[in-house]
């Protein structure tokens, strides 16, 4: 009898493509993971993986199991959902993942709800960007997830998940305090062409927005500092050393030295929720996605809907 966490753990390997990879999706060392692959070769009485450099790689027959485990699993989900749904009632485990800014801003509120109004239900955040996030969800390492996109660039979002919007979020841009447009009660992106800018990382959806968005302004971006977090962001920004874009979801009390002036043309990032089309039934992933709803409409903020270059997606 084919063990079902062992074909999980399989199904991960030949997601993530490596033994660490799959550990790190699982929540569990290497060591378990070569542990549960030994025992399922002894189970399926034939070799599923062969050292391949300083990885692995499935063999044939690895391969064919591999892709029954991920049959097997589309149908524990759907049991799981339906188990759930003639229940209807918010329970067990369910693993979701956020940006850092939302992680902050709507999940501390969001989870403390769960927790008085579903106490059967257990909940575990981990902050993650939305090109983790989304393949993470995809494959079922996640429940859900909250992502982001922006008012000129939308993020692909894979046919099988489901997505629902859970607010808007304006965004300003951060200047130091002595700036000689400081004061001044909003701006254009043009006014900064001379400017030195501090973004995120090269590479990520943010910074790739922030390029195609200043050049769309005839803007060649000076990028002078690039920093993952807001804080250190708006840091630098303190300290002289350039402007950057500040969204307001998260960011609680600017540092000093440092104003967050609105840009004429509003600028939005738009945040929403996406979980597997699989999992639609289970009443704790409903559950979540309605109290992420209702701290977006708490929290307030739509675009404006003549905010130019602004389709949703």
């Amino acid at each position: 009898m084919l063990n079902l966490e062992r074909l999980r753990t399989l199904h991960a390997v030949a997601r993530h493509g490596s033994v660490s990879g799959a550990a790190e999706g699982l929540h569990v060392t290497t060591s378990a993971v070569s542990q549960q692959l030994s025992k399922l070769e002894r189970e399926a009485g034939q070799q599923l993986l062969v050292k391949n450099g300083r990885g692995v790689r499935l063999t044939d027959a690895g391969r064919l199991l591999a892709e029954h485990a991920s049959r097997i699993l589309s149908q524990v989900e759907l049991a799981q959902s339906d188990l759930e749904a003639q229940r209807g009632q918010a329970v067990g485990q369910v693993l979701l993942g956020a940006f850092p800014t939302a992680a902050r801003g709507l999940f501390p509120a969001v989870l403390a709800g769960l927790r008085t109004e579903h106490p059967q239900l257990r909940t575990r955040l981990v902050e993650m960007e939305q090109d983790e996030a989304v393949p993470r969800v995809v494959s079922g390492d996640i429940d859900l997830a909250v992502v982001l996109d922006w008012y000129n660039k939308p993020l692909p979002v894979p046919e099988e998940l489901m997505r629902t919007p859970i607010l808007d979020d304006p965004v300003d841009l951060a200047v130091p305090a002595g700036h000689p447009l400081a004061g001044r009660p909003d701006v254009e992106l043009e006014d900064f062409a001379d400017e030195e800018w501090i973004s995120w990382p090269r590479g990520e959806f943010c910074h790739d927005w922030l390029l195609s968005t200043l050049r769309g302004k005839g803007i060649e971006p000076r990028i002078s500092h690039m920093a993952d977090e807001h804080p250190t962001q708006l840091a630098l920004v303190a300290a002289g050393l350039g402007v950057a874009v500040a969204p307001r979801l998260g960011r609680g009390p600017v540092p000093q030295g440092v104003r967050t002036v609105p840009v004429r043309h509003t600028m939005c990032r738009h945040v929403f929720a996406i979980w597997r089309a699989d999992a639609d039934r289970r009443p704790s992933v409903r559950a979540v996605v309605d109290a992420l709803r209702a701290a977006g409409h708490r929290h307030g903020g739509r675009c404006p809907a003549d905010a130019p270059d602004a389709p949703r997606p």
